[in-house]
């Protein structure tokens, strides 16, 4: 493919759950030489200084340092409804007078796209989520439509889209499926991945840069077997839960754990550590799973996506909204077990660990979705195809 230098311009969200899938893409497009600038709030600078593009500070007012999202749906979309208001003249005063060749850009930024329309550039979605189907909009919209305050929050978005400058001023068309969206999870976590518009969506699955997740984490030696429990993010704080498993797996015969308990939980409130365990805030989630034999998770999409890449049985553990959804996918699919925390004492979570484990069945099927995972291109696919929307 023959490239020309370009201005790409990522606008997202401060979620670390909504960045981190797509760091090694912008850092793969940096490296081929584009101009890549990242409009995010400067709280995640750090994170973006990773990719090598340049900082645009846009100010979020997204819950997202305090983590106090509302259970309300409805509410919640509010709040990316009104982060998308704010920004957008914030975007507008930099990049209308240095507008970008192809704007990229988070499920939860309207204003990217809002941007992007008003100045009549390409625009491509880089979902770390699932996405739309045929008849996406019947079967879920329907449903938001029918919740308090929905009526209210659809007329304040169709009342900014008639203002803002976008030239799709539908509510449902512009927060719903997008013209051009890379997905950066494994088909097989897609639902009614059959009844996604294959013109549109690309699946690339999880994007990484292999050199750097090696030597991040060093298996122990004489660890025969490795069990990663992770929470993700944003649902640590579960200390009771943390209990549980260190019941469940501490001095398990043969099992080192590595446990990730988030910024949220004291590591004192676990109690005396089993000599098997190493507990952390935080992890490099890929180069632990990349030796692990098997993974305790909340069941996020990007931790549902990574386990099937790195091919191990899970023990999902949803904690809020689509991960429900996801854990009951990993069953369908054959490499894990759902418990509810509720549900999750540490004779449950020990059986179920055994029992996945030792199931030749499940390691067929693990492996067999690896090698589907693998083959969906990652970064250099991901780069690849926006590189196509500039060509």
């Amino acid at each position: 493919m023959t490239r020309r230098r370009a201005h790409i311009a990522m606008v997202g969200i401060p979620a670390v759950s909504h960045i981190l899938p797509s760091v090694a893409v912008i850092r793969e497009l940096v490296a081929r030489g584009h101009r890549v600038t990242y409009a995010n709030d400067p709280a995640v600078a750090d994170l973006v200084a990773t990719t090598g593009a340049e900082l645009v500070p846009c100010p979020s007012t997204l819950p997202v340092a305090a983590n106090d999202w509302p259970d309300d749906p409805i509410a919640a979309m509010g709040l990316f409804l009104d982060d998308s208001v704010q920004a957008l003249p914030r975007l507008r005063a930099v990049y209308d007078a240095d507008p970008a060749d192809v704007y990229l850009y988070d499920i939860g930024a309207y204003a990217a796209r809002a941007l992007a329309e008003a100045q009549g550039r390409p625009l491509v979605q880089l979902s770390p989520a699932m996405v739309g189907w045929e008849g996406y909009e019947e079967e879920v919209g329907a449903y938001l439509r029918q919740l308090p305050g929905a009526d209210a929050y659809r007329e304040r978005f169709a009342g900014w889209l008639a203002g803002c400058g976008a030239t799709t001023t539908d509510v449902d068309a512009f927060s719903g499926r997008p013209r051009r969206a890379l997905a950066l999870i494994t088909r097989a976590m897609q639902p009614h991945a059959d009844k996604v518009d294959a013109e549109a969506v690309t699946f690339v699955g999880p994007c990484f840069d292999p050199a750097e997740d090696a030597g991040a984490w060093t298996r122990p030696a004489g660890a025969s077997k490795v069990l990663l429990v992770s929470l993700g993010s944003a649902y640590t704080r579960q200390p009771e839960f943390y209990r549980q498993c260190l019941a469940a797996y501490g001095d398990l015969p043969g099992w080192h754990v590595v446990l990730s308990i988030g910024k949220h939980t004291d590591p004192a409130e676990l109690g005396p550590l089993p000599r098997n365990t190493e507990v952390h805030s935080w992890v490099p989630q890929r180069a632990v799973l990349a030796q692990a034999d098997a993974f305790v998770t909340h069941a996020g999409m990007g931790g549902c996506s990574e386990g099937l890449l790195s091919g191990v049985p899970m023990i999902a553990v949803p904690q809020a909204v689509d991960q429900f959804m996801n854990a009951d996918r990993l069953v369908e699919l054959g490499v894990a077990r759902r418990i509810d925390t509720a549900d999750a004492t540490a004779e449950a979570l020990r059986a179920a660990l055994l029992t996945l484990t030792a199931d030749p069945e499940v390691a067929r099927r693990s492996a067999a979705l690896q090698a589907a995972a693998r083959s969906e291109g990652g970064t250099s696919r991901a780069a690849d195809l926006v590189e196509a929307v500039l060509n």
